[in-house]
């Protein structure tokens, strides 16, 4: 469904995370309904937010329903909260076990299960490029100039993303030289790249950071991103520049990221899968 097609006159809810990811698309949209984590403030200006617990899943669902919303947004870096069992209403420790066997099977299969759940509410789930499609870049080498090193190292890091997605373990890899220096796991992109870092006297010249969703991923929910940060810590890690995969992988703040770069030196290419 795309932006134009999507039914006016309904309120969209904005599960928002943490980040800049939240403040931009609340920032493009007048016609979200902010919900947040209790205890993790998105931080959007202005925002008067709906908060909830997953403890109390259920209802939160129901009062969504309630306020006529029928889509729903998620954006931006969620964790894990601290469970409190003494909060769970009986509708919510119902469906409990059936959350808690998704997430021990990894972070898709927590994933579907979410969007399943809102479904069962009629709550249809919607990624973030249909009401924002400008955040998906085109094709092509966005700054900067890519080397066949450069191109070699893209070809086997998607080789090694292609192979790491059945154990849905990340969505990204350092590679160098035909070598990989660095794999995304749980602890994320950041930890990824500053591992990279330390180790950086270690790797051949040049190498690239390659971004892309996990095969199979739904793009609905969780699709990756990168922004000034990631071109910062590239930067740290020694590395020539960044590959994303078209279609798959989003820019924030997108004239700061390609500023950023220039400045660094590095290259930014959205390459096809």
């Amino acid at each position: 469904m795309t932006t134009e097609t999507m039914p006016s006159g309904e309120t969209i809810a904005l599960i928002a995370g943490q980040g800049s990811l939240p403040i931009q698309l609340a920032q493009a949209r007048s016609d979200l309904l902010i919900c947040e984590m209790d205890g993790f403030p998105c931080g959007i200006d202005g925002a008067a937010p709906l908060r909830f617990r997953l403890e109390r899943l259920v209802p939160f669902l129901d009062t969504l329903v309630d306020r006529g919303v029928k889509q729903v947004v998620f954006a931006g870096a969620m964790q894990r909260p601290q469970i409190e069992p003494e909060l769970f209403d009986m509708q919510t420790m119902q469906i409990l076990p059936r959350l808690m066997g998704a997430m021990g099977q990894g972070d898709d299969a927590t994933l579907r299960a979410v969007i399943e759940l809102f479904a069962e509410w009629d709550l249809e789930t919607v990624g973030i490029d249909q009401l924002l499609p400008q955040i998906l870049p085109e094709d092509g080498v966005l700054t900067g100039a890519v080397t066949a090193a450069d191109e070699g190292d893209a070809i086997r890091a998607a080789a090694i993303l292609a192979a790491m997605a059945p154990a849905d373990i990340g969505q990204g890899c350092v590679v160098a030289g035909g070598l990989c220096m660095a794999v995304e796991t749980l602890p994320g992109t950041d930890a990824m790249l500053e591992f990279a870092a330390h180790y950086r006297d270690l790797k051949p010249k040049g190498g690239v950071y390659f971004k892309a969703p996990k095969h199979g991923q739904d793009r609905r929910i969780d699709l990756p991103a990168i922004g000034p940060k990631t071109v910062e810590q590239v930067a740290k890690a020694g590395l020539a520049g960044i590959v994303i995969e078209t279609g798959g992988v989003m820019i924030l703040d997108r004239d700061a990221t390609l500023a950023a770069a220039n400045a660094a030196g590095l290259f930014i290419w959205v390459r096809p899968r």
